[in-house]
């Protein structure tokens, strides 16, 4: 008692992954409609590049390329 709850904020899992030919242009294309991106564009040390958004239904897609 007399502690303070401190929300959580688990990391996104994604409900789908689509791989496209430049996810960078991807990116831009989505950021610039307004989507709202759940997981920043990077590097991943596995050899993908990819961001996460929420599409307008609320699943989480991992979009990727291969590098």
């Amino acid at each position: 008692m007399g502690e303070s709850c401190k929300r959580v904020r688990w990391p996104v899992t994604p409900d789908m992954s689509v791989e496209v030919d430049d996810v960078d242009a991807a990116y831009q294309v989505l950021r610039n409609s307004g989507a709202e991106i759940v997981h920043p564009l990077r590097d991943e040390e596995w050899g993908v590049r990819r961001f996460f958004v929420r599409d307008p239904n609320g699943r989480v897609v991992n979009v990727l390329s291969h590098r």
